[in-house]
């Protein structure tokens, strides 16, 4: 049997109110899958009821702290569960997810920009989709640059929000600016599989913007954006394959918030169908 290396390190809890499955079920799924483990990563709560439909509410922080550890103690020796979070970047809630952060051991700190949520679209869109999508970008740097995050989520999701508007080429240029800046604040950047679930049907990011991540020397992080248990490291095969078509050699995970980066062949022979 080959060895277990690689983590689901995006997946949810019922706790955000749009996943389903208890993580003792993704547990089970990795196991299946031939992976090391999961690494819990749900929507962080967030203060004055911003965006409070998709996420757990503040006083369910400890609950999910609880949930997590209660997983790890039944998979103890079988399969890892360790604790992260998915955490929403938003101009004017650093200072909120600082003090969040260091309330947990966490591995693994996903740092999200959603345009699809209200509040981001009452702040930045102004009928102008060519400019919503450039602004994503700045806003991805901007997260970048904070340093509270490991790795930015899905770095292109939001050529769904007006996807008929969407144009990679003409916003290379704009992206590449984010690119730099994000090489230079030291950040990973993911390679997340559930893009091909959503309105426009490629993995986050496009392989266009993966060659100039490549470029760049960003590292790339992997995850499936589980949100129900059959989907944990779902396309992971796909997804590395797309890395090395696209330069990369390895792919990189965190543990106890540091990088380690695994050689994408050992990856491939670690996965079990």
């Amino acid at each position: 049997m080959s060895q277990r290396l690689l983590y689901e390190s995006h997946m949810h809890t019922p706790l955000c109110k749009h996943a389903e499955g208890l993580p003792g079920e993704y547990a089970a799924r990795a196991e299946q899958r031939g992976l090391k483990g999961i690494i819990v990563t749900c929507h962080s709560p967030m203060p004055d009821h911003f965006s409070e439909s998709v996420r757990m509410r503040p006083d369910q922080f400890n609950e999910y702290l609880a949930l997590i550890a209660k997983t790890a103690d039944e998979w103890r020796g079988r399969v890892e569960v360790l604790p992260g979070m998915e955490s929403d970047y938003f101009p004017g809630m650093e200072s909120w997810l600082e003090k969040l952060h260091q309330r947990a051991p966490f591995h693994y700190i996903l740092g999200s920009v959603h345009p699809q949520i209200k509040e981001y679209a009452a702040k930045y869109f102004n009928g102008d989709w060519h400019e919503f999508h450039k602004g994503y970008y700045n806003q991805l740097a901007l997260a970048a640059e904070t340093g509270l995050f490991d790795s930015l989520a899905h770095p292109d999701i939001v050529k769904n929000q007006g996807s008929e508007f969407w144009n990679v080429d003409t916003l290379m240029p704009d992206i590449c600016r984010a690119l730099d800046r994000i090489a230079k604040a030291g950040i990973a950047m993911e390679l997340n599989t559930s893009g091909l679930l959503k309105v426009v049907k490629e993995m986050n990011p496009t392989p266009a913007i993966i060659r100039e991540i490549q470029k760049r020397g960003i590292p790339m992080t992997l995850g499936a954006d589980a949100h129900e248990p059959r989907r944990v490291a779902d396309k992971y095969e796909e997804g590395l394959r797309l890395l090395q078509d696209c330069g990369f050699n390895k792919v990189s995970l965190f543990l106890n918030r540091q990088r380690q980066d695994i050689a994408i062949s050992d990856a491939l022979a670690s996965l079990r169908h």
